[in-house]
C-alpha cells in the first residue's frame, strides 16, 4: 500500500508546486494558486497514510519515489527528454529510498 500512496504524494506535490511556477515564472493567473494549495493539502495527508512507524522515515523513502515522478513530470509534462544521468540518479534514489523502507527493523 505504501507505494501507491508514495505515487500519489509525488503527483500531488508535483501538481502543487507546478501551480505556483506557473503563476511566479510562467505569468499565468494567480487562480492557479487554488489548485495549488489544494494538491498540496493532499500531498501532505497522502503522506500520513504511508505505513511506516515514524514520520521521518516515510519522508526520506517518499524522496525518492518523488525524484522518479519529477523525472517522468520534466518528460510528460515539459516535454525535456531525461538523460542518462537523470535515469541513474533516479535509480540510485530507488535503491536508498528501498532500503530506507524494506530494511528489518529490531521492534
Amino acid at each position: 500500500m505504501t507505494l501507491p500512496v508514495f505515487i500519489a504524494a509525488a503527483l500531488a506535490e508535483i501538481a502543487g508546486c507546478f501551480a505556483f511556477w506557473a503563476w511566479w515564472r510562467l505569468d499565468k493567473s494567480a487562480l492557479w494558486l487554488i489548485p495549488g494549495v489544494m494538491s498540496l493539502i493532499a500531498f501532505a495527508w497522502l503522506l500520513t497514510l504511508a505505513e511506516t512507524d515514524a514520520a521521518g522515515r516515510a519522508y526520506a523513502a517518499y524522496g525518492g519515489i518523488y525524484i522518479c515522478a519529477s523525472l517522468v513530470w520534466l518528460w510528460v509534462a515539459e516535454g525535456v527528454r531525461p538523460d542518462r544521468f537523470d535515469v541513474t540518479g533516479a535509480a540510485i534514489c530507488l535503491v536508498g529510498a528501498g532500503v530506507i523502507l524494506l530494511a528489518p527493523r529490531a521492534a
